[in-house]
């Protein structure tokens, strides 16, 4: 049958008709855990019964305004994330393209309200990933996503990632702000080691410049706190959000402080769906629920887990398997060559488990907070078939 979308995916001949907790479904009624979850956005795992139910409440009630009118739900989850965090100030997107297009645009307009028109400069990483629209792949700076759209943006840096000297090299008074996944996904599931955050903060508070962390990924509970770049103690000035904030609902944040916000006055940013009531309702249900007593403790203890049942697996297949990567509930594996993360992933998708594949030939793995050690064992397993069959084939 032909198809009229463009075609810039490649999904695989499967069509799920139904999700329950950590399972999907196809028509037939055949099973498959789902260790992805939308690529870390399903945080509490399919038709979770209060995200529904917060969302069918509010779609009887106002689905869209706009920002033109006050929807107050967007005041009550920015007053969560802000009385537990580093933030002053939150604005709401659709996705965390659009929070990273905010944080950057925030971090620009800050040196130049303040007189330093000439600190344009973001400093970012090799291997990151920020998004998909024109200002994001300029700042990830892969050059497989910026193939055939023109020159390279002025103003972005990129330095080896966790090289503490490059850092020190680079970060200087004209630098505008230092981007950076505290865990990069796309990347590879290369977790910055918490004292290399510190380091980047000192610089930053050295040399006048901010401090933008990218947590649509990270964030969200998925590696034990709620964000993950808690666990260095390193705070940033702004922050980017999206993915399992919404748990599955098109919801994104970027945060930061009133020294930063104040810029933003009226007319600087906008946006038509950030923060409609629908969001804002499912939105608060996520927080809601991630924050309960021993949520996040969970995560911590399924993260270190599903590593140690990793660990073992790698164990088993010292040729196939290089390290082990991540962080909580991102994690997964690199595979030696001539094996091929995706390939894996495929193998495994036969056998019942969706996965995903990350940069440097990573195989990775986001699965829904709410898993259980069954789930991961469950996972494990078919992992082991998988390299088993990958190896066999050649």
């Amino acid at each position: 049958m032909t198809s009229h979308l463009i075609p810039t995916y490649a999904p695989p001949d499967l069509v799920f008709e139904r999700g329950s907790g950590v399972w999907l479904y196809d028509a037939k009624g055949d099973a498959w855990l789902d260790f992805i979850a939308g690529i870390a956005v399903d945080a509490l795992g399919h038709c979770h019964p209060a995200l529904v139910k917060a969302l069918q409440e509010q779609s009887e009630k106002i689905w869209h305004l706009s920002n033109m009118f006050d929807v107050p739900a967007r005041e009550d989850l920015a007053r969560r994330y802000c009385e537990n965090s580093f933030a002053d100030l939150v604005f709401f997107t659709n996705s965390g393209t659009e929070a990273i297009e905010g944080a950057l645009k925030a971090a620009r307009k800050y040196h130049a309200d303040n007189g330093h028109n000439e600190r344009i400069e973001i400093v970012t990483f090799q291997g990151a990933f920020h998004g998909r629209s024109y200002g994001a792949i300029n700042a990830g700076g892969n050059p497989a996503y910026m193939k055939g759209f023109g020159p390279q943006m002025a103003g972005f840096t990129q330095i080896a990632f966790a090289d503490e000297e490059a850092a020190k090299a680079a970060i200087t008074k004209n630098t505008a702000a230092v981007l950076i996944e505290p865990v990069q996904g796309e990347g590879g599931l290369r977790a910055a080691p918490d004292n290399y955050l510190r380091l980047l903060r000192d610089l930053c508070d050295e040399t006048g410049t901010l401090l933008i962390y990218d947590e649509i990924q990270c964030g969200a509970g998925r590696t034990g706190k709620m964000f993950a770049h808690e666990w260095s103690g390193a705070k940033p000035d702004i922050m980017a959000l999206a993915k399992g904030v919404g748990g599955g609902f098109p919801l994104g944040a970027w945060l930061t402080t009133n020294a930063v916000g104040e810029h933003m006055v009226v007319g600087t940013h906008g946006s038509t769906y950030g923060g409609n009531p629908l969001a804002m309702a499912v939105g608060i249900t996520l927080w809601d629920e991630i924050t309960k007593p021993g949520f996040l403790d969970h995560v911590t203890q399924m993260g270190q887990f599903l590593k140690q049942q990793m660990a073992g697996l790698a164990d088993t297949h010292p040729d196939m398997i290089e390290d082990v990567r991540g962080k909580g509930l991102l994690t997964g594996f690199k595979l030696k060559e001539p094996y091929v993360n995706r390939a894996v992933m495929g193998l495994a998708r036969d056998r019942g488990l969706l996965s995903g594949a990350a940069g440097d030939n990573v195989l990775r793995m986001a699965p829904p907070l709410i898993i259980t050690e069954d789930h991961a064992r469950q996972a494990i397993d078919v992992l082991d078939g998988s390299l088993h069959a990958a190896r066999d084939a050649g």
